[in-house]
């Protein structure tokens, strides 16, 4: 049986709930991120390509934490994701988005492929824009609610040999700033999360060998901690290393010394 909510998780469901949407729910930091908040008694709309791996997760978190979580199986890729993920949602208060899905690619730019290029930029950006631009407008009518975005520690300066990844997650940070401004006034709290790297699907599909990670579990409460207190969060040990450790440089170093990073943990 699920224990009875804390104080903390109390106040957390009565600002952000009752319903959340989580895309990239099915793997890594957006799959922690739905068990947090399935903890803390929120009931889940799950977005992501892979239906077996929602559905699985969402019986494991019915059965954990008594809440309601239905499954929307759709690539953010495509033209019609945002109607498919509305035919779910129209009908339930949501109170918080997170918009985890996304994914990346490592080497040349110039050598990469076009198509999945333009791939990533429909998941990591156009979808980013149409959920915020849709779900903001919902929350900003009720009054309350959050949304996180996931950004990156490769937000902040280029990144040669993830140049076009970097340069979605620099589009993310800079939107997710903007509208905390924007929105606070309406209640409305927005997150940028800028985590490092991290144990996931992520790194196979960019084409990365990564020598230290974080697990998505370590970071994912902190994360939500942060919402409503900070614009950008740098969760965990490792992200906070790796960003601060850059701060005093110029840009152009900053640059320079991820290209070098970059260019290593390729994989050719």
């Amino acid at each position: 049986m699920p224990s009875a909510p804390t104080r903390r998780q109390r106040r957390f469901l009565e600002r952000y709930g009752p319903w959340a949407v989580v895309t990239g729910a099915s793997s890594g930091i957006g799959r922690a991120l739905a068990g947090c908040l399935a903890e803390s008694g929120l009931n889940l709309v799950l977005v992501a390509r892979d239906r077996p791996r929602l559905e699985t997760l969402a019986a494991s978190l019915i059965a954990s934490h008594g809440v309601q979580v239905h499954v929307v199986a759709v690539d953010l890729a495509r033209e019609d994701h945002l109607a498919a993920i509305r035919r779910v949602t129209d009908p339930l208060e949501v109170g918080l988005l997170v918009a985890s899905a996304g994914f990346g690619s490592a080497g040349p730019f110039l050598e990469s492929d076009i198509a999945s290029e333009t791939e990533m930029l429909m998941v990591n950006g156009r979808a980013v824009l149409q959920a915020c631009h849709h779900f903001g407008r919902r929350l900003r009518e009720r009054g309350r609610g959050g949304l996180v975005l996931l950004s990156s520690i490769a937000a902040f300066q280029g990144m040669p040999y993830a140049a076009h990844y970097a340069a979605t997650k620099a589009y993310v940070q800079s939107l997710a700033e903007a509208l905390q401004v924007e929105l606070r006034g309406d209640g409305v709290a927005v997150l940028a999360a800028a985590p490092g790297p991290t144990h996931s699907g992520f790194a196979a599909r960019a084409g990365m060998r990564m020598a230290a990670a974080m697990d998505p579990e370590a970071i994912a409460q902190p994360i939500l901690a942060a919402l409503g207190r900070q614009t950008t969060v740098l969760p965990g040990a490792l992200s906070k290393l790796l960003s601060w450790s850059l701060v005093p440089l110029p840009r152009w170093a900053r640059v320079s010394i991820m290209g070098t990073v970059m260019r290593d943990m390729a994989i050719h």
